[in-house]
């Protein structure tokens, strides 16, 4: 298993300087998503459309150099997006 969390501080730099690119919308957007919620959840809670949505997710995977919705949640964790809920349980 890979020790993801915490960013090394360029891990953190990169993501600083990529979150910049990210407008509120899709900060929120990318919430959404990275806290599971599926398209259709999105649109319903952002009051937009699925195709909105699903051109949001496109770009954000496009600015941001990702290509699947594991990256994206990578992304919002590092980012203090939203939260790592992993617990680990040692033995």
């Amino acid at each position: 298993m890979h020790d993801l969390y915490p960013p090394s501080p360029e891990g953190r730099a990169a993501v600083k300087k990529r979150r910049t690119v990210l407008s509120s919308r899709e900060v929120e957007v990318l919430q959404l998503i990275a806290e599971g919620n599926a398209n259709k959840q999105v649109a319903a809670e952002l009051g937009i459309s699925i195709k909105t949505v699903e051109k949001h997710r496109q770009h954000l995977m496009s600015k941001l150099g990702l290509h699947d919705t594991a990256g994206l949640t990578r992304y919002a964790i590092a980012a203090g997006i939203i939260e790592s809920r992993v617990q680990v349980t040692i033995l």
